[in-house]
């Protein structure tokens, strides 16, 4: 793998774009996960599924490329592996990229969030690997946008989909 201290991912989204940059002295297997992931073009094609404005936004679900109404699936997909925990100290504030999972600590593949509101409960429980250095005001168009109603009511209404994650050496 290259140095994933210089090593950026830039998500380009129907938003705009967001550049995010690593903590691969926190969390170097999560780091080394999700860009091995942008390199194949995994996230090509995914939505940002789950918005919640002053808290996240979520993607990285294969499931949000298949149609509308496969809308249910949206937050159980992964790239069929998981990556195992690595808490560490990195506050989750705002811009900071953090993975998704289910109870299972080390249930972690393909789903992210990055904060958008200082969301310190899930600090030492789920794993902060990277931070926005590009990109807040597409963090704020994405979690601000209206939300389908039902359920958690958390789906954008006009989906938000990365486009391209790209793999960019500093």
């Amino acid at each position: 793998m290259s140095d994933a201290k210089t090593t950026r991912v830039r998500l380009t989204t129907s938003h705009g774009d967001m550049v995010v940059e690593f903590f691969p002295d926190k969390a170097p297997n999560h780091v080394e996960n999700f860009i091995s992931l942008a390199k194949k073009g995994f996230y090509d094609g995914t939505r940002f599924h789950r918005t919640i404005p002053g808290f996240m936004i979520q993607g990285g679900d294969p499931n949000t490329k298949k149609p509308e109404g496969m809308g249910n699936r949206w937050g159980t997909g992964g790239p069929g592996h998981s990556v195992n925990a690595e808490f560490n100290d990195v506050h989750h504030a705002r811009g900071v990229l953090s993975m998704a999972r289910s109870q299972d600590p080390n249930s972690a593949g393909s789903q992210f969030f990055v904060c958008h509101g200082d969301a310190g409960f899930l600090d030492g429980q789920y794993t902060a690997f990277g931070q926005l250095c590009e990109g807040d005001e597409v963090l704020e168009k994405i979690a601000t946008a209206p939300c389908k109603p039902g359920g958690e009511g958390s789906a954008p209404v006009d989906p938000v989909e990365i486009t391209k994650a790209t793999v960019e050496e500093a």
